[in-house]
């Protein structure tokens, strides 16, 4: 099977070791950058690349401006990483079309689990119209979740919020990200709305609910054991 292509985009070789090292020990293969002008080039050369990796400050050109010329012609998953982690600089960043944003420092393990999760999003089997996990079905195209065979009923953010949980799953999400990615990121509310709903969610799958483990002081995850 043809290994998938990452192009990792950060001007500390350190840095760009360090990601490289944990994508490939997952089989993946990497290809590097360390400015923006660089990473364009490679982009537009090279039509295998699935996945991208990128800094925000930078020489010659910022991540920002890399995001947006490639959001110009591509909406291959982007993955932002860097050391600016305001509330303004994340929501630029996912106002140009980023998938996920993971400051600095930041743990190798998670990263890795975020490419794959986003991977399996865009081009992998989670784009199936049915997904399980323990005992959980989600049948997309039918917008219906199951447990042990039985149908339970789930609100229309209940199924998103499920199946985001699913497409990440051993993943810790804070209350953010998931504000970021299933009530969109221009969602003004209180983020304690995700307690709630997550109460309700477990509630309905009855004991498949511990699956939705609690980490305190960032959000949720949701694990299958």
């Amino acid at each position: 099977m043809e290994r998938k292509k990452i192009l990792v985009v950060d001007d500390e070789m350190r840095i760009r070791k360090i990601v490289k090292d944990f994508l490939r020990k997952n089989d993946y293969e990497v290809l590097e950058a360390e400015d923006g002008e660089q990473a364009l080039d490679l982009f537009f050369e090279d039509k295998s690349i699935q996945l991208i990796i990128c800094d925000i400050m930078m020489p010659k050109i910022n991540g920002y401006e890399v995001v947006k010329e490639i959001r110009n012609y591509s909406d291959i998953p982007i993955i932002m990483l860097t050391a600016k982690d305001t509330e303004n600089d994340e929501l630029l960043g996912f106002d140009l079309g980023i998938d996920e944003y993971i400051s600095k420092p930041f743990s190798p393990k998670i990263l890795v689990a975020r490419v794959e999760a986003i991977l399996r999003r865009s081009n992998g089997p989670s784009n199936s119209d049915l997904l399980t996990a323990g005992g959980i079905s989600l049948d997309l195209s039918a917008h219906q979740v199951k447990v042990d065979g039985t149908t339970v009923e789930l609100s229309f953010k209940e199924f998103e919020l499920l199946h985001f949980f699913f497409l990440n799953q051993g993943v810790a999400l804070s209350r953010e990200v998931i504000l970021n990615k299933v009530w969109n990121y221009d969602y003004y509310g209180d983020p304690r709305t995700i307690d709630t709903h997550v109460k309700k969610l477990r509630n309905k799958l009855g004991d498949k609910g511990d699956y939705i483990r609690t980490i305190w002081g960032i959000g949720y995850k949701f694990e299958v054991e």
